[in-house]
């Protein structure tokens, strides 16, 4: 970030826009760090209820010993890591069922005929393709 400062050095005024000065930065806050205790019972909230009301939020919160800011980002990081998780499970999924087609073509190329495979021996891709 470049700040403008004015400079009157008896040639007149000139504007310096290179300067090196940055504004202050503000301090963030530390990371809370939760009880074994406060986890759980956030867990096993978010269980059976993703979103909190405002009054549920306040109930959460004070029977924590918790800010309300706290209860929010912690559902707000919950939430975002549950999507995360789902969309690696179904990326898992995607891929099994791939590998489980995969093998069942293969098998039922080897059964035609048409690969030879010796039992207990694993596949060799490179082999199979030329």
């Amino acid at each position: 970030m470049f700040t403008l400062l004015s400079h009157t050095d008896g040639s007149g005024s000139h504007l310096n826009l290179f300067s090196n000065k940055q504004p202050p930065k503000k301090k963030r806050k530390s990371r809370t760090a939760f009880t074994n205790h406060q986890i759980f019972e956030l867990e096993k909230r978010f269980l059976y209820q993703k979103y909190l009301s405002p009054a549920d939020r306040d109930e959460v919160a004070q029977t924590l010993g918790l800010s309300n800011a706290q209860v929010i980002t912690w559902f707000q990081n919950r939430r975002a890591k549950l999507k995360r998780d789902m969309e690696e499970l179904k990326k898992d999924v995607t891929s099994h069922k791939l590998l489980s087609d995969h093998s069942a073509f293969i098998k039922t190329m080897t059964q035609m005929g048409l690969l030879k495979h010796k039992p207990g021996e694993a596949f060799d891709l490179k082999k199979l393709t030329g």
